[in-house]
Protein backbone atom coordinates (compact mmCIF):
# COMPACT_ATOMS: atom_id res chain seq x y z
CA UNK A 1 0.00 0.00 0.00
CA UNK A 2 2.61 2.35 1.01
CA UNK A 3 4.91 1.53 -2.19
CA UNK A 4 1.15 2.38 -3.83
CA UNK A 5 0.75 5.44 -2.80
CA UNK A 6 4.45 7.09 -3.68
CA UNK A 7 3.52 5.63 -7.54
CA UNK A 8 0.11 7.58 -7.16
CA UNK A 9 1.79 10.63 -6.19
CA UNK A 10 1.60 10.31 -2.52
CA UNK A 11 -2.66 11.62 -2.17
CA UNK A 12 -2.98 12.23 1.01
CA UNK A 13 -0.07 12.69 2.38
CA UNK A 14 -1.03 15.98 4.41
CA UNK A 15 -4.49 14.61 4.48
CA UNK A 16 -6.28 15.75 7.67
CA UNK A 17 -9.26 13.92 9.85
CA UNK A 18 -10.00 10.80 12.03
CA UNK A 19 -9.79 7.07 11.44
CA UNK A 20 -12.10 4.94 12.44
CA UNK A 21 -12.20 1.03 13.68
CA UNK A 22 -13.66 -1.47 15.75
CA UNK A 23 -16.04 -4.45 14.98
CA UNK A 24 -19.26 -2.58 15.30
CA UNK A 25 -20.49 0.72 14.88
CA UNK A 26 -17.44 2.07 12.56
CA UNK A 27 -19.87 2.68 9.24
CA UNK A 28 -22.33 4.98 11.42
CA UNK A 29 -19.85 6.88 13.79
CA UNK A 30 -18.37 7.93 9.93
CA UNK A 31 -21.91 8.42 8.86
CA UNK A 32 -22.59 11.04 12.24
CA UNK A 33 -19.05 12.77 11.78
CA UNK A 34 -18.94 13.42 7.86
CA UNK A 35 -22.09 14.93 8.41
CA UNK A 36 -21.24 17.17 11.19
CA UNK A 37 -18.34 18.50 9.69
CA UNK A 38 -20.19 19.32 6.07
CA UNK A 39 -22.83 21.11 8.13
CA UNK A 40 -19.84 23.36 9.35
CA UNK A 41 -18.56 24.40 5.80
CA UNK A 42 -15.73 22.07 5.30
CA UNK A 43 -15.35 19.65 1.88
CA UNK A 44 -15.34 16.27 3.84
CA UNK A 45 -14.55 13.06 2.23
CA UNK A 46 -15.31 9.54 3.24
CA UNK A 47 -14.27 5.86 2.23
CA UNK A 48 -16.75 3.39 4.14
CA UNK A 49 -16.81 0.06 3.97
CA UNK A 50 -18.21 -1.91 1.93
CA UNK A 51 -21.00 -0.54 -0.39
CA UNK A 52 -24.52 -1.67 -0.36
CA UNK A 53 -25.49 -1.37 -3.96
CA UNK A 54 -22.42 0.76 -5.48
CA UNK A 55 -19.44 0.75 -5.81
CA UNK A 56 -19.26 4.70 -5.70
CA UNK A 57 -20.62 5.01 -2.32
CA UNK A 58 -17.04 4.14 -1.71
CA UNK A 59 -15.93 7.49 -2.46
CA UNK A 60 -17.96 10.44 -1.10
CA UNK A 61 -17.98 14.12 -0.79
CA UNK A 62 -19.72 16.08 2.16
CA UNK A 63 -21.97 12.56 2.80
CA UNK A 64 -23.27 11.78 -1.13
CA UNK A 65 -21.56 9.25 -3.60
CA UNK A 66 -19.20 10.58 -6.17
CA UNK A 67 -20.54 10.27 -9.36
CA UNK A 68 -19.84 7.08 -11.54
CA UNK A 69 -17.55 9.05 -14.21
CA UNK A 70 -15.39 10.01 -10.98
CA UNK A 71 -15.20 7.01 -9.40
CA UNK A 72 -14.32 5.52 -12.72
CA UNK A 73 -11.41 8.09 -13.22
CA UNK A 74 -9.89 7.70 -9.66
CA UNK A 75 -10.17 3.33 -10.18
CA UNK A 76 -8.86 3.87 -13.47
CA UNK A 77 -5.64 5.79 -12.12
CA UNK A 78 -5.20 3.09 -9.55
CA UNK A 79 -4.97 0.46 -11.92
CA UNK A 80 -2.71 1.87 -14.47
CA UNK A 81 -0.34 2.52 -11.71
CA UNK A 82 -0.82 -0.82 -10.26
CA UNK A 83 -0.80 -2.35 -14.46
CA UNK A 84 2.77 -0.35 -14.89
CA UNK A 85 4.48 -1.15 -11.43
CA UNK A 86 3.37 -4.94 -11.21
CA UNK A 87 2.46 -4.38 -7.75
CA UNK A 88 -0.26 -6.11 -5.80
CA UNK A 89 -2.68 -5.23 -3.37
CA UNK A 90 -5.20 -6.56 -1.58
CA UNK A 91 -9.01 -5.25 -2.97
CA UNK A 92 -9.30 -2.60 0.12
CA UNK A 93 -6.35 -0.81 -0.63
CA UNK A 94 -7.43 -0.48 -4.32
CA UNK A 95 -10.89 1.37 -2.60
CA UNK A 96 -8.54 3.42 -0.16
CA UNK A 97 -6.07 4.44 -2.58
CA UNK A 98 -8.99 5.38 -5.15
CA UNK A 99 -10.58 7.26 -2.90
CA UNK A 100 -7.59 9.36 -2.15
CA UNK A 101 -7.01 10.10 -5.56
CA UNK A 102 -10.36 11.39 -5.82
CA UNK A 103 -10.17 13.36 -2.41
CA UNK A 104 -7.02 15.16 -3.61
CA UNK A 105 -8.53 16.21 -7.32
CA UNK A 106 -11.89 17.23 -5.36
CA UNK A 107 -9.66 19.44 -2.51
CA UNK A 108 -11.14 18.35 0.60
CA UNK A 109 -10.43 19.62 3.91
CA UNK A 110 -10.94 17.07 6.19
CA UNK A 111 -11.45 13.21 5.89
CA UNK A 112 -13.44 10.49 7.79
CA UNK A 113 -11.69 6.91 7.03
CA UNK A 114 -12.66 3.69 8.06
CA UNK A 115 -11.34 0.49 8.35
CA UNK A 116 -12.58 -2.30 6.59
CA UNK A 117 -11.28 -4.86 8.89
CA UNK A 118 -8.79 -4.79 11.83
CA UNK A 119 -6.66 -1.73 12.36
CA UNK A 120 -2.90 -2.36 12.34
CA UNK A 121 -2.83 -4.07 9.06
CA UNK A 122 -5.84 -2.34 7.12
CA UNK A 123 -5.30 0.03 4.17
CA UNK A 124 -6.52 3.42 5.93
CA UNK A 125 -3.66 3.21 8.24
CA UNK A 126 -1.42 4.66 5.76
CA UNK A 127 -2.77 7.43 6.17
CA UNK A 128 -1.49 9.81 9.04
CA UNK A 129 -5.18 11.32 10.68
CA UNK A 130 -3.85 12.23 14.42
CA UNK A 131 -7.16 10.88 15.40
CA UNK A 132 -8.06 7.76 15.61
CA UNK A 133 -11.66 6.10 17.43
CA UNK A 134 -11.95 2.84 17.86
CA UNK A 135 -15.68 2.20 18.60
CA UNK A 136 -15.67 -1.09 20.12
CA UNK A 137 -14.69 -4.89 20.18
CA UNK A 138 -16.32 -8.11 19.76
CA UNK A 139 -15.56 -11.42 18.06
CA UNK A 140 -15.75 -11.45 14.64
CA UNK A 141 -13.17 -11.90 11.21
CA UNK A 142 -11.50 -14.26 14.01
CA UNK A 143 -9.55 -16.21 10.78
CA UNK A 144 -7.94 -13.15 10.35
CA UNK A 145 -8.05 -10.97 13.41
CA UNK A 146 -7.68 -13.36 16.71
CA UNK A 147 -9.67 -15.98 18.32
CA UNK A 148 -10.10 -13.94 21.51
CA UNK A 149 -11.67 -10.43 22.26
CA UNK A 150 -7.59 -9.63 23.52
CA UNK A 151 -6.28 -10.74 20.04
CA UNK A 152 -8.88 -8.85 18.35
CA UNK A 153 -7.99 -5.20 20.34
CA UNK A 154 -4.79 -5.15 20.11
CA UNK A 155 -5.31 -6.04 15.95
CA UNK A 156 -7.77 -2.64 16.30
CA UNK A 157 -5.20 -0.21 18.80
CA UNK A 158 -3.02 -0.97 16.17
CA UNK A 159 -4.01 1.90 14.05
CA UNK A 160 -2.30 3.77 16.88
CA UNK A 161 0.74 6.45 16.46
CA UNK A 162 2.73 8.23 18.69
CA UNK A 163 1.29 11.14 19.09
CA UNK A 164 -2.22 10.69 18.34
CA UNK A 165 -5.77 11.80 19.98
CA UNK A 166 -7.24 8.26 20.47
CA UNK A 167 -10.88 8.20 21.35
CA UNK A 168 -11.95 4.59 22.76
CA UNK A 169 -15.26 3.22 22.96
CA UNK A 170 -17.46 0.81 25.52
CA UNK A 171 -15.52 -2.37 25.19
CA UNK A 172 -15.45 -5.58 27.15
CA UNK A 173 -12.81 -5.61 30.49
CA UNK A 174 -10.53 -8.19 28.56
CA UNK A 175 -10.46 -5.91 25.78
CA UNK A 176 -10.08 -3.28 27.78
CA UNK A 177 -6.72 -4.64 29.08
CA UNK A 178 -5.33 -5.06 25.40
CA UNK A 179 -5.70 -1.77 24.12
CA UNK A 180 -4.19 -0.42 27.33
CA UNK A 181 -1.10 -2.69 26.79
CA UNK A 182 -0.96 -1.21 22.91
CA UNK A 183 -1.32 2.34 23.78
CA UNK A 184 1.54 1.94 26.56
CA UNK A 185 4.33 2.23 24.85
CA UNK A 186 3.72 4.77 22.54
CA UNK A 187 4.57 8.62 23.85
CA UNK A 188 2.33 11.88 23.51
CA UNK A 189 -1.38 10.27 23.25
CA UNK A 190 -4.24 11.58 23.89
CA UNK A 191 -6.72 9.17 25.38
CA UNK A 192 -10.24 9.91 25.61
CA UNK A 193 -12.91 6.84 26.86
CA UNK A 194 -16.63 6.63 27.14
CA UNK A 195 -18.16 6.53 29.78
CA UNK A 196 -15.01 7.88 31.62
CA UNK A 197 -13.51 11.26 29.46
CA UNK A 198 -16.53 11.29 27.04
CA UNK A 199 -19.88 10.85 28.05
CA UNK A 200 -23.60 10.71 26.95
CA UNK A 201 -26.84 10.93 28.07
CA UNK A 202 -30.13 10.82 27.06
CA UNK A 203 -32.79 13.03 27.89
CA UNK A 204 -36.57 13.79 26.95
CA UNK A 205 -37.04 17.36 25.74
CA UNK A 206 -40.54 19.39 26.15
CA UNK A 207 -41.93 18.14 22.89
CA UNK A 208 -41.18 14.87 23.62
CA UNK A 209 -38.09 13.64 21.47
CA UNK A 210 -35.36 12.35 22.74
CA UNK A 211 -32.58 14.78 22.82
CA UNK A 212 -28.47 14.03 23.97
CA UNK A 213 -25.89 15.73 25.99
CA UNK A 214 -22.53 14.79 25.10
CA UNK A 215 -19.92 15.89 26.59
CA UNK A 216 -16.02 15.79 26.09
CA UNK A 217 -12.89 16.96 27.95
CA UNK A 218 -13.09 20.08 25.36
CA UNK A 219 -16.69 20.73 25.56
CA UNK A 220 -20.58 20.12 26.44
CA UNK A 221 -22.72 19.85 24.08
CA UNK A 222 -26.59 19.62 24.52
CA UNK A 223 -30.03 19.16 22.79
CA UNK A 224 -28.25 16.96 19.96
CA UNK A 225 -30.84 15.18 17.78
CA UNK A 226 -29.81 11.17 16.64
CA UNK A 227 -31.81 10.49 13.89
CA UNK A 228 -30.53 6.40 13.65
CA UNK A 229 -32.39 4.05 15.12
CA UNK A 230 -31.52 2.19 18.35
CA UNK A 231 -30.45 3.66 21.53
CA UNK A 232 -26.57 2.14 20.38
CA UNK A 233 -26.81 5.01 17.78
CA UNK A 234 -26.64 7.31 20.76
CA UNK A 235 -22.98 6.46 21.56
CA UNK A 236 -22.00 6.37 17.89
CA UNK A 237 -23.03 9.97 17.84
CA UNK A 238 -21.18 10.44 21.11
CA UNK A 239 -18.14 9.03 19.32
CA UNK A 240 -18.13 10.77 16.48
CA UNK A 241 -18.88 13.82 18.47
CA UNK A 242 -15.61 13.58 20.39
CA UNK A 243 -13.81 12.74 17.38
CA UNK A 244 -14.72 16.17 16.13
CA UNK A 245 -13.97 17.56 19.70
CA UNK A 246 -10.32 15.66 19.04
CA UNK A 247 -9.72 17.09 15.55
CA UNK A 248 -10.71 21.05 16.86
CA UNK A 249 -8.12 20.38 19.82
CA UNK A 250 -5.48 19.22 17.94
CA UNK A 251 -5.80 22.52 15.90
CA UNK A 252 -6.65 20.25 12.54
CA UNK A 253 -10.12 21.91 11.89
CA UNK A 254 -11.43 25.37 13.64
CA UNK A 255 -13.81 24.83 16.21
CA UNK A 256 -17.67 24.27 14.62
CA UNK A 257 -20.62 25.61 15.49
CA UNK A 258 -22.89 24.21 17.74
CA UNK A 259 -26.09 24.76 15.36
CA UNK A 260 -24.37 23.72 12.48
CA UNK A 261 -22.71 20.40 15.02
CA UNK A 262 -26.63 20.31 15.75
CA UNK A 263 -28.25 20.51 12.24
CA UNK A 264 -25.05 18.25 10.66
CA UNK A 265 -25.57 15.34 13.35
CA UNK A 266 -29.28 15.57 12.82
CA UNK A 267 -29.16 15.12 8.87
CA UNK A 268 -27.32 11.68 9.06
CA UNK A 269 -28.61 9.16 7.46
CA UNK A 270 -26.89 5.22 6.79
CA UNK A 271 -28.80 3.04 4.98
CA UNK A 272 -28.97 -0.38 6.05
CA UNK A 273 -28.74 0.19 9.67
CA UNK A 274 -32.21 -0.57 11.20
CA UNK A 275 -33.51 1.14 8.11
CA UNK A 276 -37.26 0.95 8.58
CA UNK A 277 -39.82 0.99 5.18
CA UNK A 278 -43.40 1.83 6.53
CA UNK A 279 -45.10 1.22 4.21
CA UNK A 280 -43.35 -1.30 1.95
CA UNK A 281 -44.84 -2.73 -1.19
CA UNK A 282 -43.39 -5.66 -3.30
CA UNK A 283 -45.82 -7.02 -6.14
CA UNK A 284 -49.35 -7.12 -3.86
CA UNK A 285 -47.75 -7.21 -0.74
CA UNK A 286 -47.33 -4.25 1.67
CA UNK A 287 -46.14 -4.58 4.79
CA UNK A 288 -43.12 -2.91 6.94
CA UNK A 289 -39.43 -4.00 5.74
CA UNK A 290 -36.57 -3.79 8.50
CA UNK A 291 -32.93 -3.97 7.10
CA UNK A 292 -30.04 -4.24 9.52
CA UNK A 293 -26.25 -5.71 8.61
CA UNK A 294 -26.17 -7.93 11.16
CA UNK A 295 -22.98 -9.51 10.55
CA UNK A 296 -21.74 -10.95 13.96
CA UNK A 297 -23.38 -11.74 17.11
CA UNK A 298 -22.35 -8.57 18.89
CA UNK A 299 -24.04 -6.46 16.00
CA UNK A 300 -27.45 -8.64 16.75
CA UNK A 301 -27.75 -8.11 19.79
CA UNK A 302 -27.33 -4.93 19.41
CA UNK A 303 -30.03 -4.71 17.09
CA UNK A 304 -32.64 -6.99 18.68
CA UNK A 305 -33.65 -4.29 21.23
CA UNK A 306 -34.93 -2.22 18.60
CA UNK A 307 -36.06 -5.09 16.05
CA UNK A 308 -38.06 -6.65 19.03
CA UNK A 309 -39.89 -2.87 19.59
CA UNK A 310 -40.30 -2.79 15.74
CA UNK A 311 -42.28 -5.71 15.97
CA UNK A 312 -46.20 -5.68 16.99
CA UNK A 313 -48.03 -8.49 19.04
CA UNK A 314 -50.79 -8.83 16.66
CA UNK A 315 -48.57 -9.18 13.65
CA UNK A 316 -46.60 -11.76 12.20
CA UNK A 317 -42.81 -11.11 11.72
CA UNK A 318 -40.26 -13.01 9.28
CA UNK A 319 -36.46 -12.85 9.11
CA UNK A 320 -34.55 -13.37 6.12
CA UNK A 321 -30.70 -14.35 7.15
CA UNK A 322 -27.69 -14.66 5.00
CA UNK A 323 -24.00 -14.60 6.06
CA UNK A 324 -20.70 -15.90 5.37
CA UNK A 325 -19.52 -19.40 5.84
CA UNK A 326 -16.95 -18.53 8.25
CA UNK A 327 -19.32 -16.53 10.66
CA UNK A 328 -20.59 -17.82 13.67
CA UNK A 329 -24.23 -18.99 12.55
CA UNK A 330 -25.33 -20.58 15.15
CA UNK A 331 -25.38 -17.56 17.40
CA UNK A 332 -25.64 -15.08 15.52
CA UNK A 333 -29.80 -15.30 15.69
CA UNK A 334 -29.98 -15.99 19.37
CA UNK A 335 -31.21 -12.58 20.60
CA UNK A 336 -34.38 -12.73 18.37
CA UNK A 337 -37.04 -15.21 19.44
CA UNK A 338 -36.62 -18.73 18.41
CA UNK A 339 -40.32 -19.09 17.22
CA UNK A 340 -40.50 -16.24 14.23
CA UNK A 341 -40.12 -17.89 11.02
CA UNK A 342 -36.52 -17.58 8.89
CA UNK A 343 -35.97 -17.79 5.44
CA UNK A 344 -31.99 -18.39 4.77
CA UNK A 345 -31.00 -17.33 1.40
CA UNK A 346 -27.02 -16.59 -0.30
CA UNK A 347 -25.93 -13.18 -0.49
CA UNK A 348 -24.06 -13.43 -3.76
CA UNK A 349 -20.32 -13.67 -2.62
CA UNK A 350 -17.48 -16.48 -3.18
CA UNK A 351 -17.23 -16.86 1.02
CA UNK A 352 -21.05 -17.21 1.41
CA UNK A 353 -22.91 -19.28 3.92
CA UNK A 354 -24.94 -22.49 2.14
CA UNK A 355 -28.41 -21.94 3.18
CA UNK A 356 -29.09 -26.01 3.13
CA UNK A 357 -25.80 -25.93 5.70
CA UNK A 358 -27.59 -22.97 7.55
CA UNK A 359 -30.22 -24.82 8.48
CA UNK A 360 -28.70 -28.00 9.79
CA UNK A 361 -27.19 -25.87 12.05
CA UNK A 362 -29.93 -23.49 12.99
CA UNK A 363 -32.16 -26.68 13.42
CA UNK A 364 -33.18 -25.91 16.88
CA UNK A 365 -35.41 -22.89 15.48
CA UNK A 366 -39.05 -24.05 14.89
CA UNK A 367 -39.72 -22.52 11.68
CA UNK A 368 -36.75 -22.38 8.58
CA UNK A 369 -37.24 -22.34 5.05
CA UNK A 370 -34.55 -22.21 2.60
CA UNK A 371 -35.32 -19.59 -0.61
CA UNK A 372 -31.14 -19.70 -1.90
CA UNK A 373 -32.49 -16.60 -4.27
CA UNK A 374 -33.02 -13.26 -2.70
CA UNK A 375 -36.04 -12.53 -4.76
CA UNK A 376 -37.72 -15.48 -3.49
CA UNK A 377 -36.62 -15.66 -0.14
CA UNK A 378 -38.03 -12.08 0.56
CA UNK A 379 -41.08 -12.87 -1.34
CA UNK A 380 -41.50 -15.97 0.79
CA UNK A 381 -41.29 -13.92 4.39
CA UNK A 382 -44.16 -12.11 2.99
CA UNK A 383 -46.01 -14.49 2.25
CA UNK A 384 -45.47 -15.79 5.95
CA UNK A 385 -46.09 -12.21 7.40
CA UNK A 386 -48.95 -11.41 5.68
CA UNK A 387 -50.49 -7.93 4.39
CA UNK A 388 -49.09 -5.12 7.21
CA UNK A 389 -46.80 -8.09 8.70
CA UNK A 390 -42.92 -7.15 9.59
CA UNK A 391 -40.22 -8.49 7.42
CA UNK A 392 -36.47 -7.96 9.17
CA UNK A 393 -33.80 -8.34 6.25
CA UNK A 394 -30.23 -9.58 8.75
CA UNK A 395 -26.90 -10.42 7.16
CA UNK A 396 -24.16 -8.91 5.20
CA UNK A 397 -24.25 -5.51 3.34
CA UNK A 398 -24.57 -7.43 0.10
CA UNK A 399 -27.34 -9.13 1.23
CA UNK A 400 -29.02 -5.73 2.31
CA UNK A 401 -27.99 -4.00 -0.56
CA UNK A 402 -29.55 -6.99 -2.93
CA UNK A 403 -32.89 -6.22 -0.78
CA UNK A 404 -32.77 -2.43 -1.13
CA UNK A 405 -32.39 -2.87 -5.07
CA UNK A 406 -35.82 -5.27 -5.08
CA UNK A 407 -37.59 -2.22 -3.30
CA UNK A 408 -36.06 -0.01 -5.66
CA UNK A 409 -34.48 2.10 -3.21
CA UNK A 410 -31.70 4.75 -4.44
CA UNK A 411 -27.71 4.43 -3.38
CA UNK A 412 -27.31 5.84 -0.39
Amino acid sequence: MARLLRALGDPGRTMRGMTVTGTNGKGSTCAFAASALAAAGLRTGSMPSPHLQRVTERIRINGAPVSSAACHRAFLKVDEVLRSTGLVVNAGAVHAAAAAVHFAVAGVDVAVLEANIGGRRTAVNRFDTGVKVITGVGLDHEHLLGRTLGEIARNKAGIVRDGDHVVLGEMPEEAVEAVEDVLSPHTGLTVWRLPQEVRCRPRTAGDGRTVLEVATPRAVHRDLTCPLRGEHQHRNLALAVAGIDALTERGSIRGISEEALRSGLAATRWPGRLELLAPAHLDSWTGRLLLDIAANHQGAATAAPEILRQSRPAERTALVFGTLHYKNVATMLEPLPADWPVVLTRVGHPNEADPAEMRTTLAPRRELYVRPETVDAVRHATELVGAGGLVTVLGTPLLIGRVRELFQLPPG
